[in-house]
């Protein structure tokens, strides 16, 4: 399997996590750190890990706010300065709704408007430590917002979608807006005539080559997480072949070709890379191999061991001999 397939966030965001540990005097297992060095992007399990530790032996409620809060433009990766070199701040949200996944795509902004409002929903796509990662990315969010506007930026409040996890004054205190719970959406809301507000730091010449740099990233990023969605239906439906596959992610085959060639790939190498995982898998069962090739999709088992013998240099016989003995 390929690891770089798989939903992902820029380093920069888990140094910031490290950073702030580091100065609080935080202790995070060793590992965690210092396998981020070199990496382009971290796999987004790693984050889990990450986030994971960081809030356990913080022993504070909301440390994730907080270190939204702290959240420098350097820690966004190339977005960071994107964002802060727009003319205004709507320009800004516009780009962070488009260039989000440069951060991390798992999860997305939307902007919307009700009630007289803009609102920036945040929808997070990670189960593990999700509250504390929600608050924090709107807590950076609003910080960076307010720097960007040179203190100007007036929220008109916060609103999470999980009840509080700390005392209500505490977040008030911190954010220094209204802090809503039990909420429909997490999101970040400003009146209306705040999007024409002037940004301090607007360079519209830097703007547009950091757009050019954010959009090979974005495609960078659209061809893993292809990739990781192609993979995910095989595992669902290893009897699907290129053309359903490609009808679910609502693309022609020949579309979806296309794409997997961009990243060096082919439909066929990345079902064969997901069957034999699988295959390795269910063999450390008892099923049968017949009912093995059956639910791999293969016509029978002598299909089943063709392949596999292909893949392993031994038989699926051979291979569960191999293995039960070790």
């Amino acid at each position: 399997m390929h690891e770089s397939s798989e939903q992902s966030v820029t380093p920069r965001y888990s140094q910031a996590i490290v950073q702030m540990a580091e100065r609080l005097g935080i202790a995070l297992p060793d590992h965690l750190s210092t396998r981020l060095d070199g990496l382009q992007r971290v796999p987004i399990h790693w984050q889990d890990e990450l986030w994971q530790a960081f809030c356990q032996a913080s022993h504070d409620p909301l440390i994730g706010l907080r270190l939204g809060l702290e959240i420098q433009v350097g820690h966004l990766d190339s977005l960071g300065m994107l964002l802060v070199t727009c003319d205004t701040l709507g320009e800004a949200l516009e780009e962070l709704v488009e260039y989000a996944p440069v951060i991390s795509d798992g999860g997305a902004f939307h902007m919307r408007r009700e009630a007289g409002l803009v609102l920036i929903d945040y929808r997070p796509r990670f189960e593990v430590r999700q509250a504390e990662r929600a608050e924090a990315a709107l807590g950076s969010l609003l910080n960076l917002t307010r720097w960007a506007t040179g203190g100007r930026f007036q929220p008109a409040g916060i609103w999470l979608r999980h009840q509080p996890l700390d005392a209500p004054e505490r977040y008030a205190a911190l954010a220094g807006c209204a802090v809503h719970f039990a909420a429909d959406h997490y999101q970040l809301g400003l009146s209306i005539e705040q999007l024409a507000l002037p940004q301090i730091q607007a360079n519209s010449a830097l703007r547009d080559h950091l757009r050019q740099l954010a959009d090979q990233m974005l495609a960078e990023v659209g061809r893993q997480s292809l990739c990781a969605e192609v993979e995910q239906l095989i595992r669902t439906h290893p009897r699907w072949g290129k053309e359903r596959i490609a009808a679910q992610l609502q693309i022609s085959g020949r579309h979806l070709h296309r794409r997997l060639a961009e990243d060096g790939l082919s439909f066929k190498t990345l079902r064969d890379s997901v069957l034999q995982t699988m295959a390795c898998q269910m063999l450390e069962s008892d099923q049968r191999l017949a009912q093995i090739a059956e639910q791999l999709g293969f016509s029978d088992e002598n299909a089943f061991t063709r392949a596999f013998r292909r893949w392993q240099g031994v038989t699926p016989a051979r291979y569960r001999e191999r293995e039960s003995v070790r």
